[in-house]
């Protein structure tokens, strides 16, 4: 059974000549264990897709399925604790508290969800120490480097052990050597632990990681292909000839 399904995902903002369609009647499916990069230019729905699947935001119309639960039959408090529970968030810009250190900011899902916190910092130390940051664990952000922060944000999408991992332009605040170590960081979320990976991206290099890469334009999709098993330089060729490079 598919992990994401979507049936004929729309969102509208707006209304009378200010309405704009961010996203177009989307179906798309994604399995298990499977790691998907969504590509496409600037205002095509990327970022809309991933938060409408994410339960970040409500659908115009049309219908989101995650492990088998229909997103638009639960209630605000249920889908936030759905959200705890079963999906683990990267962004852009880390999004971690200042005052905080590593193990604090990785442990706040847990926190959030009634784990006491001891136990909640122990198991975020876990992660931070799988993620290479034994060294690190009472560091604030601001005593991080960029690829060290978005580490402690994959610990923290990790470690509520969800099913699913979002990822939103997660290497577009790092330089190219962080990005690539954190799209294999991604790739190895999907090949070793078995989550299910879902990335918004603009970077061929990071999508070329993806087991898939689905191409968005004006809302809808308009193309998608298998990159798993691929060579580096047959995944280089898809992504031309999809106008990725």
């Amino acid at each position: 059974m598919a992990l994401i399904q979507t049936e004929n995902l729309t969102k509208v903002y707006g209304k009378g000549e200010t309405t704009v369609t961010a996203l177009d009647h989307v179906s798309l499916t994604v399995n298990p264990g499977e790691f998907v990069a969504v590509m496409g230019p600037s205002g095509c729905g990327k970022s809309t897709l991933l938060h409408l699947i994410g339960g970040l935001d409500r659908p115009s119309e049309g219908r989101v399925f995650l492990d088998g639960a229909d997103l638009a039959q639960l209630g605000d408090a249920r889908l936030a604790e759905f959200r705890r529970r079963q999906i683990g968030f990267v962004f852009q810009f880390f999004n971690l508290i200042p005052v905080l250190n590593a193990t604090e900011n990785a442990a706040l899902p847990l926190i959030l969800d009634g784990v006491k916190p001891a136990a909640a910092r122990a198991k975020a130390a876990e992660w931070l120490t799988t993620m290479g940051l034994s060294d690190r664990l009472n560091n604030r952000p601001d005593q991080l480097s960029g690829g060290q922060q978005q580490r402690v944000a994959i610990a923290r999408a990790l470690v509520a052990e969800p099913t699913l991992v979002m990822a939103d332009e997660p290497t577009g605040n790092l330089d190219s050597r962080a990005g690539d170590e954190i799209a294999g960081l991604l790739k190895q979320i999907s090949e070793t632990w078995g989550r299910t990976v879902l990335i918004v991206t603009h970077d061929p290099r990071i999508a070329a990681h993806a087991d898939r890469i689905i191409f968005l334009k004006d809302g809808k999709i308009v193309d998608q292909t298998n990159l798993n098993g691929r060579s580096a330089d047959e995944a280089n060729q898809v992504l031309v000839k999809m106008g990725a490079l």
